[in-house]
């Protein structure tokens, strides 16, 4: 086995291993601190976080797409409160008013259009001028969010359809809805990723634009795509979300951006683009989360569970060079 594949599975099991450590400590030290007569992770509680994890989850899946192309999307937690807004608030349109609960998938519809809409914006913008992606979704994360405001000011926009929370809250084979979701994605994003020409155009892309534009793929029509797509699943995930909560305030989605990021770091996508996995992505979803919960269960504010994930962030991403460097035979200490 050579360097460069080592390196390659290191990476695609490191988060197992991660969220291996994570159970064992916080099991064992709230044992030891006598926290709690309750196990850290039974499995109720285990099902419980996979529910929690979908909506920070089905989008830092559509982020791993953004970033093994070599972008980023900063507006994703905009997007998300947008879509909120529409599913919600177009539940009420006189327009709609003789629908009955047929009104229900008239609205996921919207919403999920709305997704589609603002990543368009996003993608045409990327591909037409050749500004940075960083920058395009910056200004659209500011702009999107304005729009939040407009739409209904500082006030929440609730809807509460009970047809709706009774899906939201269902269960099958012990597996919350969202949960379902969560792994619908994951299933349908890995085979495009793996078994399709979009996704080894992805790789190539993210690897080398350059070479990739001279060997026939039509980069910025692909690139608009994946906007498209992760505004797609921003909107999902809002409508996931509010299909129970059912009332949404014009600061939700925030920072939802640097979490999803955050989360597909930990699972191992280059920033650079060129390299990155869908199931290492939802791996790192739910060791943020076991994290979170973790530090919670032991009595950490949230101000610690940030400052413990920021620096775990920097420490693997400190690791991923050094694991580059070593697969090119230059490791450096």
């Amino acid at each position: 086995m050579n360097n460069e594949s080592r390196t390659r599975l290191i990476k695609k099991g490191a988060i197992w291993g991660f969220i291996l450590f994570e159970l064992v400590f916080f099991s064992v030290a709230g044992s030891y601190l006598s926290l709690s007569e309750s196990a850290f992770m039974d499995l109720d509680n285990m099902l419980l976080l996979l529910k929690q994890s979908a909506p920070i989850g089905i989008i830092a899946l559509g982020m791993t797409i953004i970033m093994i192309n070599g972008n980023i999307d900063l507006s994703v937690g905009a997007t998300y409160a947008l879509a909120a807004i529409v599913m919600l608030d177009s539940m009420t349109w006189p327009v709609f008013a003789g629908f009955g609960d047929w009104v229900i998938p008239v609205s996921w519809i919207l919403a999920l259009m709305t997704g589609v809409a603002l990543g368009a914006v996003n993608g045409l913008i990327v591909w037409k001028t050749g500004v940075d992606a960083f920058i395009v979704t910056l200004g659209a994360m500011l702009g999107y969010r304005g729009l939040v405001f407009m739409y209904n000011g500082e006030e929440p926009t609730s809807h509460l359809n009970w047809t709706l929370v009774d899906f939201a809250e269902a269960q099958f084979l012990g597996l919350h809805t969202a949960t379902w979701f969560l792994l619908a994605v994951v299933g349908g994003l890995w085979f495009l990723m793996n078994r399709t020409v979009h996704g080894r155009n992805a790789y190539a892309i993210g690897d080398n634009r350059e070479a990739a534009v001279n060997a026939g793929i039509r980069v910025g029509p692909h690139m608009m795509i994946n906007f498209m797509l992760i505004g797609f699943l921003a909107a999902l995930s809002a409508v996931v979300f509010y299909s129970e909560s059912g009332s949404v305030n014009p600061n939700d989605g925030e920072l939802f951006e640097l979490w999803a990021i955050t989360a597909v770091v930990l699972g191992g996508t280059k920033l650079t683009g060129g390299a990155g996995s869908i199931v290492s992505t939802l791996g790192g979803v739910i060791a943020i989360q076991l994290l979170r919960k973790g530090l919670g269960y032991i009595g950490a504010g949230t101000e610690t569970v940030n400052l413990v994930i920021g620096l775990i962030l920097i420490a693997v991403l400190f690791l991923d060079r050094q694991l580059n460097i070593k697969a090119k035979g230059e490791l450096k200490v």
